[in-house]
Formats: C-alpha cells, structure tokens, sequence
C-alpha cells in the first residue's frame, strides 16, 4: 500500500459527521511498510485514549509472569486476593462459584463475572450509559468489587464454552500482578512502556500533564478525569507506539513465540469479536464474505474507536482511532479497506 492510498482511506473517514480526527498507521517490517496518516484533529504523532487496548498491556505482564515461572495460569485467584475481593463474586442458586476462579478465566473473560460498566444493574441500568452522558463517576477497585457482587453473574467459571467480556475481570488482574511485583499498576505499565521505548505512552491521569486528545460522543467529549484516576490503568498512546508494543508482543518479548498460538483459544464474546487468552479476534465467518476469506486479524479495541491488531498473514500491523464512542462500526470497516489495499 502506498501513502497516497491510507491517506485517501483516512480522509474519507473524517468526511463522516461524527468524526472530529482520525489516525491510522500501517507497518510491516517484513515489506518495509511504514505509513500513518491522520484526518482533522488528529496528527499522525497524536496522542489519544486507547480505552480496552490496554488490557494486552495486563496480558503482557501476566504472561511475562508466567514465563518467568511467578504465575500459572491455573492458579486461583484466591491465591493472591484477599476473601473480601472474591468471596461472592459469582453466586448461583445459592452457591458461591467465585473459589473456583483462576488467572485464566480472567484472561479470557471466562470467569462468569458481570461487567461494572456495560451490564445491567439490579435496577436495570448500566454505569456506562451514564458516563456517556457526562457524568464522570470514580471507579477504585473496592467499589467495582462492591457493585459487582449486586450484579447477576453470567455463568460459573470455566463453563464449557461460554464468555462474557467485560472490564471486571482485567481490574482484579491489576490486583494480583500489584500483589505479585509489590508494586503498583500505573508503575508497572510505566516500566514498561520505558523499556519498549514508548516515549508517547502515558498512564493517565499523566504525571507529567502531557495532553490527548479528549474522548467523544457524538459532538461532546466526555469527561473522564474521575475514572481516570481511580482506575490508574487507562493510557493515552499514539499509533506508532501502539504498534511498537503489538510487535514486541507478537514477537515473544512477553511469552515465547512458539508459545502464542496455545492463547488462541477462542470462544464468541460479541459480534464480529471472539476471546482468547488475553487477547481479542477480530472474525467475519465466510458466509459474510464470500468471495474473499477475511485472514486472522488479532490484538485488541477499544470502546473509543480505537484498534491494535496483526495481521499475520500479510505481516501487518494496524493501529489508530477514530476518537468516537458513538460509531463503533467505522473503525472496523476503515480497518478492513486497509487490509484489503494490502
């Protein structure tokens, strides 16, 4: 793909009305492929929230720790967590099912865990319908564990081949890997961000006061300085940075090459997405695409519009956003004009 070509494909996104900026970056260091084109307030430097990508950020670590023999991910979460955190977490017809979580069910969004965010409250509504409406709401980890245990669980944990994706279970992973290293998990993100060389990754809120680009639904940004600091896990990055990461992950920098295909287990979540270990598919059967098989396009979203994902069949790296909440779908198909072009 020539520049000319992804900077057409990213134009045309921010013709869209809901679209304040966009940016995209192609790379492949096998076909010396190194591209990034941006759109309206977007520059191809820009830094911006990367919202759920950061959960292959908890991935890297946990695996890191397995590697390292610290961890296995068969290990319960009782192991590490105090029972006030897990007892009643996933409580079903009488019986308390939360003992028999592991580090794996948490990986793969198998835990049975409800979602704090995006699944409903007793009353019927959803947390994050309210912070896309403005109001910017504090979430530490006591009060997710608090809310969750009001919430009906989905299923018990490692039940044959059900998921449910959802933020819950990569909070009590900052947990146990915090308990682990002895150290925080805004620190343990910055270490690594240091030693990948990402000098346009921050945890946010940032120390230094480095700006992003605010979020937005639809013409308003959402605030989120609250969330923000109470979750101590949110990043803003930029699309190269994004796709130095992807490539020391899929790389073995984390868990050995030969090794990555045993995290591909992959179970639905929600359409077009399935789950693995730690790690997200993005999967169009044929009968959707008939005259073309879609390849393997793996990494990670994020709930703003933004993506990080390989392709290995092409030896391509996609990464950037659209900085939208309300317009999910876009990113995805500019994704796919992109891979097709490749």
């Amino acid at each position: 793909m020539t520049t000319t070509i992804l900077e057409s494909i990213t134009g045309n996104v921010c013709k869209n009305k809901l679209i304040h900026g966009a940016v995209f970056h192609l790379y492949s260091r096998e076909r010396q492929i190194d591209s990034t084109s941006a759109c309206g307030n977007l520059k191809p430097d820009s830094r911006f929230y990367i919202a759920s990508i950061n959960k292959l950020f908890t991935s890297a670590l946990t695996l890191r720790l397995v590697t390292e023999n610290r961890l296995q991910l068969s290990n319960k979460i009782t192991q590490y967590l105090p029972q006030i955190f897990w007892k009643d977490l996933v409580t079903i017809n009488g019986r308390d099912f939360s003992g028999e979580i592991t580090v794996q069910h948490l990986l793969s969004h198998t835990s049975g865990l409800p979602c704090y965010l995006i699944d409903k409250r007793p009353d019927g509504k959803k947390n994050m319908d309210f912070i896309l409406r403005g109001e910017d709401q504090a979430w530490p980890v006591g009060k997710v564990v608090s809310e969750v245990k009001k919430m009906k669980p989905k299923f018990a944990p490692g039940t044959p081949g059900k998921a449910s994706y959802g933020e819950t279970n990569f909070r009590l992973l900052d947990e146990i890997l915090q308990q682990i290293q002895g150290k925080p998990i805004d620190e343990l993100y910055t270490e690594m961000f240091r030693e990948l060389d990402m000098q346009d990754t921050e945890v946010l809120p940032s120390k230094s006061g480095t700006s992003y680009m605010p979020v937005y639904n639809k013409q308003n940004t959402v605030p989120l300085d609250k969330y923000f600091g109470s979750t101590h896990h949110d990043v803003a990055s930029s699309a190269k940075d994004l796709r130095r990461f992807l490539e020391a992950y899929f790389s073995g920098k984390f868990y050995a090459k030969e090794q990555l295909a045993e995290l591909e287990v992959w179970n639905n979540v929600f359409f077009p997405f399935k789950y693995g270990i730690g790690l997200q598919r993005f999967y169009i059967p044929r009968i959707l695409s008939p005259f073309k098989a879609v390849p393997k396009i793996i990494g990670h979203c994020g709930s703003v519009g933004s993506i990080a994902f390989y392709v290995p069949e092409k030896s391509i790296y996609i990464t950037g956003t659209v900085n939208q909440t309300a317009n999910p779908s876009l990113v995805f198909r500019t994704m796919m004009k992109i891979i097709d072009k490749c």
